[in-house]
């Protein structure tokens, strides 16, 4: 080993979905919207003036930030922008998870959680989710550093009642806990309301999945303004333009077609529901999922042979290698045509 090595920070790093090339394909396995953004969001990228680009673009994001507040009703203070909700959480833990305390995510869970606290050196626990893969509130209901967790959960899809979110709050309101509602959009109801009666609540959202932008990287959060504050301290101490100019106009004027976020969000439950009975018919099981995904498992074939098969015939989805995961694809909801590809293959395969 040379000497310098030794001071290398060496973390276990997060595995993203793969991104095949070519265009014969489907592609089901990275939960992306199947459908284009907004109509305004193609016209505004074309009326985009490039004399732009060679300034920097607004610390503040005060473009994108005052659109939020328009479309949440929340105010302008309590909410922070950044590159995709990934960035946004990995900001929230250097800022607000620096206990000595380990703080808490569930076993099965977004892979990131682990990442991240191995490479800002954050203790964690985490609690194991019950036979039928949801969580337990009662299992956070114990001193920590501070919580994190997806709801709808990922890779399982599961949704816990908001009610169920209130009470892991309320039973940890001298930590700060971030909900990771990625897939809210799919199914479920937001948090944020709750955050203006908890002040150490930070919930957190995307405009990867439910407004079809994977590609801008837009994240934002929502919470009291003092830990918005906090957040914004931070992220100048070692950033000031963490996002670019078009993911900033172009995230706005996203947020102004309501009509037609609405109508892209049905068509992806509606075909989710409809893929829920024909895997079953083929059958797969998987919990009830509330995400733009389903995590199922077939009861006669293993997961990682219909994976392969798949991936062979240009047929892309998830597949964990890993301790509870590995008998389960994750499959993200795609068009019509291209879920009823990946049945047709199925039935042939299976």
């Amino acid at each position: 080993m040379k000497p310098w090595e030794a001071n290398i920070r060496r973390v276990a790093p997060y595995v993203p979905g793969e991104q095949p090339k070519g265009e014969k394909l489907i592609k089901l396995n990275t939960n992306e919207n199947p459908y284009p953004p907004s109509p305004g969001v193609k016209q505004a990228l074309a009326q985009m003036d490039c004399d732009w680009f060679r300034k920097y673009p607004d610390p503040a994001a005060t473009v994108l930030i005052k659109a939020l507040s328009k479309t949440y009703g929340v105010e302008e203070d309590r909410i922070f922008v950044g590159v995709g909700s990934d960035d946004v959480i990995a900001v929230a833990f250097m800022t607000f998870f620096n206990s000595r305390k380990p703080i808490l995510f569930p076993d099965v869970s977004y892979s990131f959680y682990k990442v991240w606290a191995d490479l800002f050196r954050i203790p964690y626990e985490t609690p194991a989710l019950d036979d039928n893969f949801c969580i337990r509130k009662e299992d956070y209901y114990r001193e920590n550093g501070g919580i994190i967790f997806p709801n709808p959960n990922a890779p399982t899809g599961l949704l816990m009642p908001l009610s169920e979110v209130e009470d892991i709050i309320a039973h940890n309101q001298e930590s700060v806990v971030i909900l990771d509602e990625a897939y809210i959009d799919f199914g479920g109801e937001s948090g944020i309301k709750l955050t203006e009666k908890y002040d150490n609540l930070l919930v957190v959202q995307t405009f990867s999945k439910s407004r079809s932008m994977a590609g801008m990287r837009i994240g934002c959060a929502y919470g009291h303004p003092d830990l918005i504050r906090a957040l914004n301290d931070v992220k100048y101490s070692y950033n000031s333009y963490t996002m670019n100019i078009p993911s900033l106009v172009l995230g706005a004027k996203a947020l102004e077609d309501d009509k037609y976020f609405k109508e892209t969000l049905d068509k992806i439950i509606y075909t989710r529901e409809q893929a829920k009975i024909r895997l079953g018919e083929l059958g797969f099981s998987f919990p009830d999922s509330m995400a733009n995904f389903i995590f199922a498992s077939h009861k006669e074939r293993r997961a990682e042979e219909i994976y392969k098969a798949l991936r062979d015939n240009n047929i892309y989805v998830r597949y964990f290698k890993q301790p509870r995961l590995d008998n389960h694809l994750r499959i993200s909801i795609g068009t019509d045509e291209e879920m009823e590809a990946l049945y047709i293959f199925l039935k042939e395969f299976l």
